[in-house]
């Protein structure tokens, strides 16, 4: 059979789910009429180490976010440069743009209009074979033993998240004594609508808003005040033993001059909640004795890859602890924390790093060392689902993409459902195998 080939490759700027510009990308090949599209998120807190997203700057128009740069950018020169080349060969375009580019971190040509284009092409791919996009996915990674993922949802935002003065940016459910992922939803949705209710009545119907990702942002200023009502939540759902919780403390947004700084958001903050790097290594070691953590993603600094190795020695083996901002999905970085045994998985962001390819990279790198990877959305998000099969295709046993909550996070949940509808009971659910699905 002939190859499917580029035929066209157009861009828009719409918008993300913070009413912010973002590229969408639109690919032809030969021998379909569809078109295959993909959408770009983007992060709040980001890390130093990111692949650039290109924004235009002027400030008059999107107050300086647009992208039609990055548009253009894909029109004018990706557009062309991959034209006739084969959609199932992923790894050559990716390949083509990353050269074209010519810089390490994508500032030449916008890693949101090199993304774009993977994601589509990697769409259009799947299409010219026949198959769902998450069996081609799993097929370009090298077919591991495909399992459904238990999804993470950040029920409680803090740090750039949210306007309270929680220095902690997030606070997960983590489903994983669920007997499928749909079970795992159910008791996610059940449990964040209890915890409405707890927060409803304790700090009023103010703080049942929900920020960026869905998650509710109440008067708590103390991590373990936090974490105190999502026990009160999965107990009263009924869900104890079933539900573990996770904490993404972003660290790098509340770090300066040596110091963590838990009451940084506080236009009266005192000094009191300042703490020195040891002093937060007793905190998480504390919180994960008293707690049912599994995981704790960027519990310091993203330079601080000692701090980090400190904590991963200390409860590394029970406690599943994620680099983000530490790695930004860049085997480089990977490769650091590695030799230094900083932690003992990675989050995966796609737009951290900026191509498909170069994504199913990272995830190896992780698979063969035997680390976790964690598959995460962005805060600012579309209705974009690739990250849900995604993760099916890697089978990195866990993602997160937000509450089970707004649109553009539930259509993440909802992609899953049907893929675990389609796959069957062939494929199982991770749970508490989530940090080491291969051993399923």
């Amino acid at each position: 059979m002939a190859p499917s080939c580029v035929t066209r490759v157009h861009a828009r700027q719409i918008l993300d789910s913070r009413g912010n510009p973002t590229v969408e990308v639109e690919v032809t090949a030969s021998g379909s009429e569809e078109v295959f599209r993909a959408a770009v998120p983007s992060g709040a807190s980001t890390g130093e180490n990111e692949a650039v997203e290109l924004r235009d700057g002027d400030k008059a128009v999107y107050l300086g976010k647009g992208v039609t740069k990055a548009v253009s950018n894909v029109i004018n020169i990706l557009g062309p440069a991959i034209a006739g080349m084969d959609v199932t060969d992923q790894e050559a375009i990716d390949k083509k743009m990353l050269d074209l580019d010519g810089t390490d971190f994508k500032s030449n040509l916008g890693a949101n209009a090199i993304l774009g284009v993977s994601m589509a092409v990697c769409r259009a791919g799947a299409a010219a074979k026949k198959v769902p996009l998450f069996k081609h996915l799993n097929e370009l990674a090298g077919s591991p033993k495909m399992v459904m993922p238990v999804p993470c949802f950040n029920v409680i935002n803090g740090g750039v998240h949210a306007g309270n003065y929680l220095a902690f940016q997030e606070f997960f459910l983590i489903p994983d004594g669920a007997a499928s992922f749909s079970e795992a939803l159910r008791f996610g949705a059940e449990t964040y609508h209890t915890l409405k209710a707890i927060i409803k009545a304790t700090y009023g119907i103010d703080s049942t808003a929900v920020g960026d990702e869905g998650g509710f942002a109440p008067r708590v200023k103390d991590p373990e005040e936090a974490l105190k009502l999502l026990i009160e939540a999965i107990e009263k759902a009924g869900h104890a033993g079933k539900i573990s919780i996770g904490i993404d403390a972003a660290a790098s947004e509340f770090y300066k001059e040596g110091k963590y700084n838990l009451d940084f958001k506080n236009p009266d903050d005192d000094g009191s909640m300042v703490r020195s790097p040891k002093d937060l290594v007793e905190f998480y070691c504390g919180v994960a004795k008293r707690y049912p953590i599994k995981l704790m993603e960027d519990p310091f600094d993203e330079m601080a890859f000692d701090t980090h190795a400190e904590l991963t020695a200390e409860i590394g083996d029970f406690v599943e602890v994620v680099g983000d901002d530490l790695y930004c999905t860049n085997t480089k970085f990977v490769s650091k924390g590695m030799e230094m045994k900083s932690t003992n998985a990675m989050l995966l962001k796609v737009n951290q790093i900026g191509s498909v390819t170069e994504s199913l990279e990272a995830n190896n790198l992780c698979r063969s060392k035997g680390w976790g990877v964690f598959v995460s959305h962005r805060s600012g998000e579309t209705e974009d689902t690739f990250i849900a099969d995604l993760t099916v295709a890697l089978s990195t046993g866990h993602l997160k993409t937000g509450a089970p909550c707004r649109s553009e996070r539930n259509a993440k949940y909802n992609q899953l459902l049907r893929i675990e509808e389609a796959i069957g009971a062939s494929t199982p659910y991770a749970g508490q195998n989530f940090r080491t699905p291969w051993k399923i």
